[in-house]
């Protein structure tokens, strides 16, 4: 490989450090409703015209914003007094060598399918207002698109990291236990809207969690907190057993809570996300493409739900970062924690980057230049079949949220 260079990371990994910070904004957050509905809006544009043209033409649904609407929860069961409104945005080919594609159509359906997918008290024609401003792209970037090799559509740089950290695992795995079928029937108050934030200190865990509680599930303020410590014994319960280097963990839920203040003391809903009322949401303030916001790592900042995953780097390489350092961790023993950077230049080929940087941890008594083969092979594989890689990443094999 022309363009690559391998350095040390240091002598420790990231779980080996004092402090860690890891976020997860779970999928009922308004940050992660906006990637998701992003990205399954470029997913099935891309399959219609897969379907049209026999191509993935221009397209990049990275700019969508949800205005937070207004409710009134009560116990018992509040109101919706104005829904929430999402805007779906920037550009499209709505045409094809004279053939009219329903762009429109196709993204305010695949919207409304994300939403009764994942957020099941929220009305699609009561609770939420579709506001559409796909429009037509560049001629010179949609030429791209013609052309029979894979081309950048944009100068821009990735990263990705491998292995998760346990704290990171925990994380991960705390909103996603909430959000399950299994517990939604045991806890059905629990809305989807769950951020969880980890702060790890030496080989001791601390998470706060945001729960929204969903108010129809709610007759008294006292069932509120003795349901709410139920939830914090549930989740403890659930990862202690996971627990492997670090000696402990601890729980808060809804820090904000105060029982003498009546209806302003609880983090109540009518529809189980802060969208409804509190917070609005924008594609890419949420987690990075691995489902995490790790403050200890090296992050992008690009907006890859929505991207084109057939032109834009700021999908494919930061999808692509973090599945070339899962790859060189699993497959090269000595690597204890890997990071791997790549960078695009408009109109080159998509499988010759312009850089590719690694950064390792190895185990004592390792050196460089026992890996730096091996690396450059693993990278050099998955670039000569980047192709299958960007019809996978289409297709939504590979979560961006």
């Amino acid at each position: 490989m022309e363009h690559f260079y391998l350095e040390s990371l240091g002598p420790l990994t990231t779980a080996e450090k004092a402090v860690e910070f890891v976020e997860r904004k779970g999928i009922g957050h308004p940050d992660t409703i906006c990637d998701g509905i992003a990205e399954a809006i470029s997913i099935s544009l891309s399959q219609s015209y897969l379907q049209w043209a026999g191509r993935i033409l221009h397209h990049n649904i990275d700019k969508g914003l949800l205005v937070a609407g207004h409710t009134e929860p009560e116990l018992g069961g509040g109101v919706v007094h104005t829904p929430m409104r999402l805007v779906i945005g920037d550009r499209a080919t709505s045409e094809w060598e004279g053939h009219r594609i329903s762009v429109e159509e196709i993204a305010l359906e695949s919207a409304r399918e994300w939403i009764k997918a994942h957020l099941p008290l929220v009305n699609t024609e009561t609770h939420v207002v579709f506001q559409n401003e796909l429009r037509a792209g560049s001629a010179e970037l949609t030429d791209i698109f013609s052309r029979a090799r894979l081309l950048s559509n944009d100068t821009s740089a990735a990263v990705g990291f491998a292995p998760l950290t346990e704290t990171e695992q925990l994380v991960l795995e705390s909103e996603r236990f909430i959000n399950t079928e299994e517990f939604k029937l045991k806890y059905p108050e629990t809305g989807q809207d769950v951020k969880v934030m980890g702060v790890r200190r030496d080989k001791h865990l601390q998470l706060t969690l945001a729960v929204a509680i969903v108010d129809r599930y709610i007759e008294e303020v006292q069932y509120y907190f003795d349901r709410k410590k139920e939830l914090a014994d549930e989740l403890t319960a659930f990862l202690e057993p996971q627990l492997k280097t670090l000696d402990g963990v601890d729980l808060a839920i809804n820090t904000l809570d105060n029982p003498e203040r009546g209806m302003g003391g609880m983090y109540l809903t009518v529809l189980g996300t802060s969208a409804e009322g509190a917070d609005g949401g924008q594609v890419g303030r949420g987690n990075r493409v691995n489902g995490l916001i790790t403050l200890n790592r090296p992050m992008s900042t690009e907006a890859a739900a929505g991207k084109n995953p057939l032109s834009h780097v700021g999908k494919i390489y930061n999808v692509l970062c973090h599945q070339l350092a899962h790859q060189i961790h699993e497959e090269l023993e000595p690597v204890k924690e890997v990071i791997v950077r790549m960078c695009s230049q408009i109109g080159h080929e998509i499988s010759e980057p312009w850089m590719v940087s690694t950064e390792v941890v190895l185990s004592e008594g390792v050196e460089l230049k026992e890996v730096e083969e091996s690396i450059q092979k693993i990278i050099d594989r998955q670039l000569r079949n980047m192709e299958d890689f960007v019809r996978r990443l289409a297709s939504g094999e590979f979560p961006v949220y």
